[in-house]
């Protein structure tokens, strides 16, 4: 025994060194110790790497440069390196979207050199490990094929050793063009498959897309709001991994039961080996105050996959809470694999205690966390960026901090995209931001084939047990809007037609076992515990989707639909997990994708970077500018009124899902941000410059809220708490003239019921405006607690094109970089607008009553006085 130990301590000293060897590996060289259990070693391969234009592909004769090898970025995309070295122009700059598309219509082909040292081939494994390939890809080493990669959402690892040799060896990549690639596929279906958005460039004959037939993020094919750039290479890091006897393959924890006494674990490691023998794992829990609790169990490996669960129970757990609810503590489970008394391996994960579970009585659909129910406020998330391989974390992390500061507490991380970084989740775990997960279904009909639901399981089982232990993550969901499209879009129908019965059967069983056990047994399996839903919207197979009956609820008759704003008002969902209302970005945002000089919303620059009805979305938003606010008077006013419309839109939205509580439990508007500069339904744009309706979100998800609802001739008072104890506060509701006049007013204390809506009055009209024009007055409604409003809103009586608003004598007066904005008389939805000149306001579309100020600063690069000239003071009043 004695002489175990020593060997114990060797093997760990042993076991230092190699890990210092391969953390200092150069040129992709892979060093590795000679134990026979060696800790595992990871040596990246990231480095060195050249791409050209696969011989043959017919875009060499007008490229003929791209044949010759060029320098290649990995992780990364071809698009990428062709724009580092100026051989394609900014497809985010004017019209030069259709100048980028041979790239993804072209194959290609990466290549590097791999060193490997005599101590690598001596390791029991060395396998080669692609994080992400984009999308067919054939990977050879030293000529012979070891990998042919045919989806972008998973990881593939492939035993690369009997392929390898000492020195140089030669890594190979070929990517072929999906669309060229699947034409044939595509051929066999005399139908094919409804799909998403059509090629605007030519490369695919209407109504027949090979996006459905491909696993590969979807919003690459082009979406209304984003550009058509099918990303082609190796897109997410490479490397190449060593080890002996056993690594471990995964790990997952269990939330058996948490409460305020104590939190029952179980932790699930996976291992793989390659012969039978003993072994220990030990799991380590660090509490955030530092505090450990550790277990050891012995095991013995199987050749192949091994499974073991270790039971753990802390004491007095320090609970994960949702923002706005607590705290959000996050605890380290460290697992350690330990061969001949040695660690041979280790990962770890992060997680916060909390439970969570669905709402789901008489079908209402919402979150209970840690036995609170929250009504959950935020937006859908899409990708951050048309390349993915570009996004760091220094990218993400504004727009999650955006999305607190606006009192969000949660995201849906929309399903026609990518599954996002670690990052991503361990900044939303740090935030208490709750996570919609869907899986990355984008609305197309999925082919019916059992491969294809093959290749969705292995993605699904790793991405689950990649991600599957964060906080955040409270919901899986199949995807978006696939269960909808089939039971009720016209395309759909037509499709259905054209099959006949026998195969519209067929389709919908192999959507049912895709969605409804596929997906389904990969949460269940994967993370333990967690919830799923079928797909969104939908009602989880249990009735029909898309009603405010039951299940979530996506809401587009407003802007898309093209009826009123006020049509909001007429639903109260279960969970509206969707609903939108497009603006154009700021004129610094506009001005740097379209240039300077003459510019209105109808030329192709900006036709070209509005993506709704294939360019023609602008007329949708001079439609309701022109319904709600009057028509533009140029370039500027079109940006501000189509802000305060999308603002105001979206304000009246949500204030009524969330006074429509406990009814309604979700409100999550389209969408927090952009993949590129663009006229979109976002919130904040590809700059990460807030729009109005940003700054506005910050006020009607605020904690306690007033909702004024005028309707005919009365208006309805109701007061909205998210807080988990009773609050006393004030309402009170005051009529005025143009001229600031006091018409009426009404009030009353109030006990605010935690986490509820209280019902505080209906009002007549004369009770507060008398016989005043209804044009010509306005009412204020406010929440107050203690001495100061919480919430205020202005109530108006008819459209604000119609208000008898007066020019509100607006001044500005600078300190630093710090303004205060000052009313002589009511100043409706007022925007500092800087023009092209990059700028952020602290605050910005707030309303001023007669006499009052209010004091911003302005974050932004430029000089202070370069902000005073640049600064427009914007309103409805001064516009006349």
């Amino acid at each position: 025994m004695a002489g175990r130990r020593g060997g114990s301590a060797d093997a760990v000293r042993s076991s230092r060194r190699s890990w210092r060897r391969a953390a200092a590996l150069l040129g992709g060289a892979l060093l590795a110790g000679a134990a026979s259990a060696a800790p595992r070693t990871a040596a990246s391969l990231d480095e060195g790497w050249q791409v050209r234009l696969a011989p043959g592909d017919p875009a060499i004769a007008a490229h003929p440069r791209e044949a010759a090898w060029m320098p290649a970025h990995v992780p990364g995309s071809v698009q990428q390196d062709l724009l580092a070295l100026g051989r394609i122009p900014d497809p985010f700059i004017g019209t030069n979207e259709g100048a980028v598309q041979w790239v993804g219509r072209a194959d290609w082909e990466y290549r590097r050199t791999l060193e490997i040292a005599p101590d690598t081939l001596r390791r029991d494994h060395v396998e080669l490990v692609f994080d992400g390939l984009d999308t067919f890809a054939a990977v050879e080493i030293n000529g012979r094929a070891v990998l042919r990669a045919d989806n972008a959402h998973r990881q593939w690892r492939i035993d690369a050793k009997p392929f390898l040799q000492v020195g140089a060896n030669a890594l190979v990549i070929r990517f072929a063009a999906p669309i060229r690639a699947l034409q044939p596929r595509l051929a066999q279906d005399a139908q094919a498959l409804p799909g998403e958005y059509d090629s605007s460039f030519g490369d695919e004959p209407k109504g027949r897309q090979t996006s459905p037939y491909i696993r590969k993020p979807k919003y690459m094919y082009g979406w209304d709001w984003g550009p058509r750039i099918l990303a082609v290479g190796p897109w997410r890091p490479v490397r190449l991994e060593a080890w002996d006897t056993a690594r471990l393959d995964g790990l997952a924890v269990e939330q058996e039961a948490v409460d305020a006494a104590e939190a029952r674990l179980v932790v699930r490691a996976a291992m793989v080996a390659g012969a039978a023998g003993p072994a220990e794992l030990r799991i380590r829990v660090t509490a955030p105050d530092g505090r450990r609790i550790e277990a050891t169990r012995a095991i013995t490996l199987a050749p192949g996959a091994t499974r073991v669960a270790v039971p753990l129970t802390l004491p007095h757990p320090q609970l994960w809470q949702p923002a706005g609810y607590g705290a959000h503590p996050l605890y380290r489970v460290t697992a350690t694999l330990v061969q001949d008394g040695a660690p041979s391996d280790a990962t770890e994960r992060r997680i916060g205690l909390r439970t969570v579970s669905l709402i789901r009585d008489g079908g209402a659909l919402g979150f209970r966390v840690n036995g609170v129910p929250i009504f959950a406020k935020g937006a859908n998330l899409i990708p951050f960026d048309s390349f993915p391989a570009r996004v760091t974390t220094a990218d993400m992390r504004p727009l999650l901090d955006a999305a607190v500061d606006a009192h969000m507490n949660m995201l849906r991380v929309w399903g026609g995209g990518y599954y996002l970084d670690d990052a991503f989740y361990d900044m939303a775990d740090e935030r208490g931001l709750m996570i919609w997960q869907d899986f990355m279904f984008g609305g197309s009909v999925p082919p019916p084939e059992p491969s294809y639901r093959a290749s969705v399981k292995a993605e699904a089982e790793q991405q689950v047990a990649r991600l599957g232990s964060h906080a955040s993550i409270v919901l899986w969901s199949g995807g978006n809007e696939i269960l909808s499209g089939w039971a009720g879009w016209s395309d759909r129908a037509a499709f259905k037609r054209a099959i006949g019965a026998d195969a519209q059967e067929r389709y919908a069983t192999a959507m049912a076992d895709l969605f409804d056990r596929v997906l389904r047994e990969a949460v269940r399996d994967g993370a333990p515990g967690a919830a799923y839903w079928a797909n969104s919207p939908s009602d989880d197979y249990q009735g029909p989707v898309d009603t405010d009956a039951a299940g979530d609820r996506h809401f587009w008759d407003v802007w898309s639909g093209s009826k009123p704003v006020e049509a909001y008002l007429d639903h109260c969902p279960r969970f509206m997990s969707e609903f939108g209302f497009q603006a154009a970005p700021g004129l610094a945002t506009i001005r740097a994708f379209a240039g300077d000089g003459p510019l209105s919303p109808a030329d192709p620059v900006m036709k070209a970077h509005q993506k709704f009805l294939a360019g023609e979305g602008n007329d949708r938003l001079l439609f309701y500018m022109r319904a709600r606010l009057g028509t533009p008077r140029d370039l500027g006013d079109f940006v501000y009124l189509s802000q305060v419309n999308q603002a105001e839109a979206i304000a009246l939205a949500a204030r009524h899902q969330r006074a429509c509580r406990p009814v309604t439990m979700g409100s999550l508007y389209w969408q927090l941000n952009d993949v590129w500069p663009a006229l979109s339904w976002s919130s904040i744009d590809h700059a990460g410059r807030w729009k109005l309706l940003h700054y506005a979100a910050r006020r009607f998800f605020a904690p306690e809220l007033i909702v004024a609802e005028h309707r005919g001739t009365a208006t309805r008072i109701a007061l909205v708490s998210d807080a988990t104890t009773p609050r006393p506060a004030r309402w009170r509701v005051r009529g005025f003239d143009m001229d600031g006049r006091l018409l009426g007013s009404r009030e009353g204390a109030v006990t605010l019921a935690p986490l509820a809506v209280t019902e505080a009055a209906s009002l007549d009209d004369s009770a507060l405006f008398g016989a005043a024009d209804p044009k010509a007055s306005y009412a204020v409604a406010e929440l107050i607690e203690g001495a100061a409003p919480v919430s205020r809103m202005i109530v108006e009586r008819a459209l604000p094109k119609d208000m008898a608003y007066p020019d509100p004598g607006l001044s500005a007066r600078w300190s630093g970089r710090s303004v205060t904005v000052t009313a002589r008389r009511l100043a409706r939805a007022v925007m500092l607008d800087f023009g092209a000149l990059a700028a952020q306001a602290s605050d910005n579309g707030f309303d001023l009553l007669p006499g009052e100020s209010r004091t911003v600063t302005i974050t932004a690069q430029a000089p202070a006085a370069a902000l005073a000239r640049a600064l427009t003071l914007r309103s409805l009043g001064g516009r006349r």
